[in-house]
């Protein structure tokens, strides 16, 4: 798959493992050691360590290359989820109305930065299906606030500073798009950002929920790139 540079880059009130010591303490666009780099860029061998992008359908069979030791699976229920400004519950009573349509993403890097504002349509998409639209940011409510800013009005939005979410579903990048369904199945899943996979999750969320599928990618999406490591 060719990494070429980019052309450019329901029901609830709407809200929107410990990390290591070199993880910078500020978000991707504020803290200075982090360059400003185009959305298509590809890391270096001593920039970051990256893996391919990962899809995998898992309500059926994976498909596509999952080669790390983390592979995406289905969730303990019992894992704690905690809403911006809200309940912590075990995921198995988020699951209990609708189902969960969950983009995951890391504040402290450029890659989760480059993919929001994307993100943010495909879900608003999908905000009339039966499914909880929403983003899980591994950072604490602070930290959340300041990466996703007014989008925590728009969508319900779930912290995970330690990462649990992100370690039960066993991804290995983020960003992530993922879709869990009501009976705590992980029917699909991308890391990293391509939009035929990502469109791939998309429509597995529609066809299962009678919905129309949002179109990805538009004009001003990024071009591919690979995630970062999902446990930082």
């Amino acid at each position: 798959m060719s990494f070429d540079d980019a052309t450019a880059g329901h029901d609830e009130t709407r809200w929107i493992e410990t990390q290591t010591a070199k993880r910078p303490s500020g978000l991707a666009d504020q803290h200075p050691l982090i360059p400003a780099r185009s959305p298509g860029h590809i890391a270096q061998p001593l920039d970051r360590m990256h893996h391919p992008r990962r899809y995998c359908h898992i309500g059926a069979r994976c498909v596509g290359a999952l080669p790390s030791a983390a592979v995406a699976s289905n969730p303990a229920l019992d894992t704690k989820l905690t809403a911006l400004g809200g309940d912590t519950r075990p995921l198995e009573e988020w699951l209990t109305t609708f189902h969960l349509a969950s983009v995951v993403l890391d504040p402290y890097t450029n890659e989760s930065s480059w993919v929001l504002k994307t993100a943010a349509r495909i879900l608003e998409n999908l905000r009339g299906t039966d499914a909880r639209v929403n983003f899980v940011v591994t950072a604490d409510a602070e930290g959340a606030k300041a990466f996703l800013g007014p989008l925590t009005d728009d969508f319900l939005v779930y912290i995970d500073p330690a990462r649990q979410f992100v370690r039960t579903l066993g991804l290995a990048q983020l960003p992530a798009f993922v879709f869990i369904r009501i009976d705590g199945t992980l029917q699909a899943c991308a890391e990293g950002w391509d939009a035929e996979e990502w469109r791939a999750v998309a429509e597995q969320i529609a066809t299962t929920t009678a919905w129309i599928s949002p179109t990805i990618p538009v004009a001003g999406d990024p071009g591919p790139f690979h995630g970062t490591p999902a446990l930082g």
